[in-house]
């Protein structure tokens, strides 16, 4: 049993992270989650000129539930002074308890920028974001951490010197996803690169990267030493993966694997959250739908069923169509440990131009800050 993750004054049991994803991260998702088990629970990312500009859309992504304690807000940005000036607005209006700043992101509409996984090759513009962030949270002893990927690819790799740039920066806590941004979701996470940069630095360091089951944590953890993980695409229509990872963490041998009417009451469930969170049902139940695939996987469904589901409009359909279930059909065991969510293809990474010619450079690239949130 690894002891429990310690982010300032705040103690995460068990050491257990849920990423941001864009679009799935929501108040009634991280709900949902969080009623399976304890850990922490990441908000979707926010564009640091966004929040400082007090974007109507931002500001509703970053809604926390009453009791979700701490909250835990994840930051993108490429320009210091305006990531200074979003820490700092998030500790005056005492908007979140944590902060996380993404240089893992390899979506081109980001690295185009120099922003999130291509970001620590700069290293010299790395290290005044990360201390810019620190220095402005740390007033209200707010803990600041970063998450990053291996590097841009396998020529340009900057996660063992951008961790050390991190932690003399003051973080609280790395994350690793073992992965270059030129990977994109693609084949196997490099977790002897996490042990690696375990073994370099002295805070905690998190591991990201094809924990699909609760028993991929344990192997990750005794892999590479590592001091808690952080679950993305695992628990995509599988929230009671938590579950799992509490069980597995706490030295436990039980392992969810509920039956299809179970999981019609999760999906049930989760809709719920979802009309409340926005406070429409329609709407609710649109954002529903793209869960639907994921929660079904592997279940012997029907097309037209799941098609159904997948376009659903209201509850009272919603609870109709959930109702041709069968809900004695057992869980599918052959979809554990497979890969779920994004497995798109390698590819090259969108970089500025000129971006690998200088490390030490350190300006902001004109145009960088991108206006809206998510990604």
């Amino acid at each position: 049993m690894l002891p429990p993750l310690a982010l300032g004054q705040h103690r995460v049991s068990p050491p257990v992270v849920l990423a941001p994803m864009a679009g799935i991260t929501n108040v009634a998702f991280r709900q949902l989650c969080r009623e399976q088990g304890g850990g922490l629970y990441v908000c979707e990312m926010i564009t640091t000129r966004a929040l400082v500009e007090r974007n109507p859309k931002t500001l509703r992504m970053i809604a926390f539930g009453a009791d979700e304690r701490p909250r835990s807000l994840q930051l993108y940005g490429i320009d210091p002074e305006v990531t200074a000036a979003a820490v700092r607005m998030v500790v005056e209006e005492d908007l979140a308890d944590h902060v996380d700043l993404n240089f893992g992101c390899p979506v081109p509409k980001v690295t185009r920028k120099g922003g999130g996984s291509a970001l620590p090759w700069r290293r010299r513009l790395f290290a005044r974001i990360v201390r810019a962030a620190v220095a402005a949270a740390a007033p209200a002893g707010v803990p600041v951490t970063v998450k990053m990927r291996k590097g841009i690819d396998d020529d340009h790799l900057t996660y063992v010197e951008a961790g050390l740039a991190a932690q003399d920066a003051g973080v609280a806590a790395v994350a690793l996803h073992g992965r270059t941004a030129a990977q994109r979701y693609s084949g196997t996470a490099d977790w002897d690169a996490i042990g690696t940069l375990k073994q370099a630095l002295s805070v905690p360091v998190l591991g990201n990267g094809d924990i699909w089951e609760a028993d991929d944590a344990l192997r990750m953890v005794a892999h590479t030493g590592v001091d808690g993980v952080v679950v993305g695409r695992g628990c995509l229509g599988r929230p009671w993966l938590f579950a799992d990872l509490a069980a597995a963490f706490a030295g436990r041998s039980d392992r969810r694997l509920p039956a299809l009417g179970e999981v019609a009451v999760t999906m049930r469930r989760h809709a719920e959250l979802l009309v409340d969170w926005l406070g429409d049902e329609r709407d609710g139940c649109t954002d529903f739908r793209k869960h639907v695939a994921w929660y079904l996987k592997g279940f012997p469904v029907g097309g037209d069923l799941r098609r159904a589901l997948a376009m659903v409009n209201g509850l009272t359909e919603l609870d109709d169509l959930l109702g041709r279930l069968d809900p004695a059909e057992p869980f599918p065991v052959s979809t554990l440990g497979q890969p779920r969510g994004r497995t798109n293809a390698p590819g090259k990474v969108l970089l500025p131009e000129g971006w690998l010619a200088d490390r030490d450079a350190d300006t902001v690239p004109d145009g960088a800050e991108l206006a809206d949130s998510g990604g």
